[in-house]
Formats: structure tokens, sequence, C-alpha cells
């Protein structure tokens, strides 16, 4: 059997011609877990700042949504290690429905509207990464090779990006039709739609002796051949994504864009990072994981190298299409690696604090980014950046499924 097949004893595994349908939704359960989060991240801010609050509260706000999931991520990993797919999910839907209707109430009281719409950013940001956390593993184990999870998540990776999409512009339509409180009621419904995708997902069999074992600390991880190198080489492609979001409207600004130039360069990347993930199922069996995050990084270290001398919005566009051919070729590989190199039964808490780094990158990096491109300036930060990337493709080129254990 190889090493990346799961264990006939711990899951049973989906019949063949139920992959497809259980793979559907799957990406189905993300898209309505998402949307609802992506939607109330664009849209409590906005409320925020028409109630007069400062900026800071705003920052303050966005964090959370990352902060929650920090702090349960490794909760939500043995949840779904211990339970599958179905229980953690109902919980998903649960925090994330929940914190929706949190934003709704905000919009009744006006002294309490803020803090009702924090609660409602600490209970979105955990059901979206409860349900993450659960689709992630139920996605790896219905693969049996290396190329079925490459493939795999290559279409998974698909629901953040339609998420990113449905989400907010759902809510700016329905804010400028008939204002907040319909916008938030149609989101906190949008999660419900997971419930309904979920039947169509294969229930796990797990024998009795894996449900009574011990909790294990997760952090021993951390051990396995391969994982803190894989970790960090996610952090640094994962701030990379953060950076070019961070500091494209900077450069663009102060090259004098427009407003709607800069949305194009970041609209681009978006399309960019969507195309190769389509691409990719195509030619799955003929890609290798530590090539193509050698690639992605040293490819990602050039283009910053070149960002700062774009002097025309057409040469920012190009850069940031191949960036994101680079970084959207990343999370397929890296899940792919992930569940290759970790033992199956703890792939839910592999995946959780896979989570936790990205969330704790997601809510300190941009602070960091703020604080050294007031010091230095746009440009420093990309070539500090890109020399920083353009170094952990040395890391990068010992990552893969040979780092694992017999």
């Amino acid at each position: 059997m190889p090493e990346s097949a799961p264990p006939s004893a711990a899951v049973a595994a989906a019949p063949v011609e139920s992959y497809g349908r259980a793979l559907v939704a799957l990406i189905g359960g993300q898209i309505a877990l998402h949307s609802c989060m992506a939607g109330v991240r664009m849209a409590a801010p906005l409320a925020v700042l028409r109630e007069g609050h400062a900026a800071w509260a705003v920052g303050m706000l966005l964090g959370l949504f990352a902060a929650a999931p920090i702090v349960l991520a490794l909760r939500a990993g043995r949840l779904a290690d211990r339970h599958g797919y179905h229980l953690p999910i109902r919980v998903a839907v649960g925090l994330t429905v929940a914190g929706g209707l949190c934003a709704v109430a905000s919009t009744f009281f006006a002294a309490g509207g803020f803090l009702m719409l924090c609660l409602a950013a600490t209970l979105c940001g955990a059901g979206a990464n409860f349900g993450l956390i659960a689709i992630q593993r139920s996605a790896g184990r219905m693969a049996g090779e290396a190329t079925e999870l490459k493939r795999i998540f290559s279409w998974l990776g698909l629901a953040p990006a339609l998420s990113n999409v449905v989400g907010p512009v759902l809510a700016g339509v329905l804010i400028d039709l008939s204002g907040f409180r319909l916008a938030f009621a149609a989101l906190a419904l949008l999660p419900l739609a997971s419930l309904a995708w979920a039947r169509r997902v294969p229930r796990e069999v797990r024998p009795v002796a894996a449900v009574k074992a011990p909790r294990r600390n997760a952090w021993n991880l951390l051990q396995a051949p391969g994982f803190t190198r894989l970790l960090l080489v996610n952090w640094l492609l994962s701030s990379s994504w953060d950076v070019h979001s961070f500091l494209v409207p900077i450069l663009g600004h102060e090259r004098g864009f427009s407003a709607s130039a800069i949305g194009l360069v970041l609209g681009v990347f978006a399309t960019a990072v969507a195309a190769v993930r389509l691409v990719i199922p195509f030619m799955a069996h003929r890609l290798r994981e530590g090539t193509v995050l050698v690639a992605a990084m040293l490819t990602a270290a050039a283009v910053f190298a070149v960002y700062p001398f774009a002097q025309a919005a057409w040469v920012m566009g190009l850069c940031a299409v191949v960036l994101g051919l680079a970084l959207g070729s990343v999370q397929p590989m890296i899940m792919t690696t992930l569940h290759q190199i970790t033992p199956a039964e703890r792939h839910g808490e592999a995946i959780a604090l896979r989570s936790m780094a990205i969330n704790l990158s997601s809510a300190v990096m941009p602070l960091a980014f703020g604080l050294a491109g007031a010091a230095l300036g746009a440009s420093a930060l990309f070539w500090m950046m890109g020399t920083a990337v353009a170094s952990g493709s040395l890391a990068a080129r010992r990552v893969g499924p040979q780092a694992a254990p017999p």
C-alpha cells in the first residue's frame, strides 16, 4: 500500500462512483461557509466606519477573524480526527450562523453594535476554520496516492477563490439595496447549505480503539521528518501572498494609479491563482511537490525584485499574473506533502498546526509590513521579502514524501 493511502482499518474509503460527488459536496460546503465569513469580513468594517469608529477599531475587528482560528484550530483538528467530517461541519455551521446573527443584532443596537460585530468576527472566523480543517482532512482521505492528492487539493483550492467573490459581492449588492441588516441576514443563511452538501459526503467507519485513544500532544507532530520544514516553506509563501496584497495598493498609490487600476492588478492576480489550480489536475502526474515549491519560490523572488521598477499599471498586472501562477500552485503541493509525511490518524491535527501558522502570520504580518514599509518604503519591503523567499527555496528542495518515515 502506498504511504499516502489511508489505512482501511481507520476509515472506509469512498466508493469510486461517489468520489466526484463527494468532492463536489466538500467544495460546495466550503463555499457556503467561507462566503459567509468573507461577506461579513467585508461588510463589518464598512458598518464600523459608517458609525464613525477610528481606523484602529477596523484593524482590531479584522484581526479577530484570524485570532479565533489560532486558539481553536487544534481542537478542530482533534474533533475531525476522532469523529470524521459530519460532527465538525455541524459545529462549523453553528458557529458561522451564530456569527452572522450577531452581525444582524449589531444593526439593532447603536451602543453595543461594535461589540456585537467583534463577536460576529470571532464566531465567523472560528466556524470557517472548523469547517476548513474538516473539509481538507476528508478530501485528503479520498485519495490513495500522491497524484490523486494533488488533483483533489487543486479542485478544492477553487473554493476560497469563489467564496471571496460570492460573499463580498452578495453583501455589497444587498447593502446598496436595503442596508446592512438584510446583507448580514442573507450571509447568516449561507452556511446552512453546508448541511445539505454534507449529506453527499460518505461517513467514516472508525474502530472503537481509535475513538477511545488517549489524547496525544499535537506539538509532537513537529518532530515528524520534514514537517517543520514544510511549515517554514508554507509560512514564507503565505507571507508572500500577504505582502503582495498589502503593498500593491501602496505602490499603485505612489505611482498615481486609479483605484480601478489597482483593483484590476489584484483581480488578475486572483484570476491567475484560479487558472493554475484548474490546470494542475490535468498534469498532476507530471508534477513533483518539491520541484513545484522551489520553482514557485524562485519565481516569487524574481517578481518581487522586478515589482518596484514597474511604472505602468499593465506592467504591475503582468507581474501579478506571474506571481499568481506561482503562488496558486503552492497549496495543492503543500497539502499533498502534509498528508504523506504525517500519520493518517493525525491528519486533522497536522492541518490544524498549518492553519495556526497561517492565521498567526495573517494576524501579525500586516502590522510588521506596515512598520517596515513606513521605515524603509514599499520597494525595500518587496526586496526583503524576495530575498527571504529565495533563501527559503533551499529548504523547499528537501520537502517531499522522501522525508516520511517508512
